[in-house]
């Protein structure tokens, strides 16, 4: 029946400037009934306007063949979105942009231009995290607790990797769930040896060693006086240098 749709200024895409009697594309993302009806919000900024304007402009997605997992937006400036298939036969980043990027550029013009990265989604999640942060390129990933990571790139594509504003480095932590820190080749070599010379003093300090011996320690994997107590005799024997004096 009748309706009323209600569009807040912060659910439309920057810069965007509608008239009366206009055809407006738009994500309904709310519904409340109130003693005259019901009130409709819409929005065109919402991660999931981006997914259902796929969903109308690529068959595989709407038929449930191409999976989209997650959506991560800047409205009107640049998203990511991240797609999977169980179908081997089928690219699923192929098919969203279309032949000569049709499909893509379709959703595009809807939303202003905003540049859209189709990333592939992956369960390991290494290869997702080193997906969703291209163009950049990713060296390393250390994952150090359940949602936060550290990644290391080649020094020159620091800016690339971060992107105008944090942005590329944001939608790449929104569409991957994870906290990412960014690190260059050199600063991780600094903050690898700032932390061999911290155990490495450690242990010198807490075993009365000489420092060959707290090193051969630490480069064994050793990282606190529990970790050696907890091993067996044999175990630190193996090390090279030692024996059981």
């Amino acid at each position: 029946g009748k309706g009323e749709g209600i569009i807040k200024r912060e659910e439309l895409i920057p810069r965007e400037a509608f008239k009366n009697g206009d055809r407006v594309r738009t994500y309904v993302y709310d519904v409340k009934q109130d003693s005259k009806g019901y009130q409709i919000f819409l929005s065109r900024t919402h991660p999931q306007f981006l997914a259902k304007l796929f969903n109308q402009e690529v068959p595989e997605i709407f038929e449930g063949i191409i999976e989209i997992k997650s959506v991560a937006r800047d409205a009107g400036s640049r998203a990511k979105i991240s797609v999977f298939t169980n179908d081997t036969t089928i690219d699923p980043v192929g098919a969203c942009v279309g032949m000569r990027g049709s499909r893509v550029q379709a959703v595009v013009n809807e939303l202003q231009g905003e540049k859209i990265d189709i990333v592939m989604w992956s369960e390991v999640q290494a290869t997702f995290l080193a997906n969703a942060l291209a163009p950049a390129e990713t060296l390393k990933i250390f994952l150090y607790e359940k949602n936060k990571v550290e990644v290391v790139i080649p020094d020159d594509q620091l800016s690339l990797a971060i992107g105008r504003k944090g942005q590329n480095v944001k939608l790449a932590s929104t569409l991957t769930n994870l906290e990412i820190d960014i690190l260059t080749e050199d600063e991780e070599t600094e903050r690898r040896q700032e932390e061999f010379k911290t155990k490495t003093d450690m242990f010198i300090d807490s075993l009365d060693v000489e420092e060959v011996i707290a090193q051969l320690l630490v480069t064994e994997g050793y990282v606190s006086i529990d970790s050696i107590v907890n091993e067996s005799i044999a175990n630190l024997e193996k090390i090279e240098g030692f024996d059981k004096k």
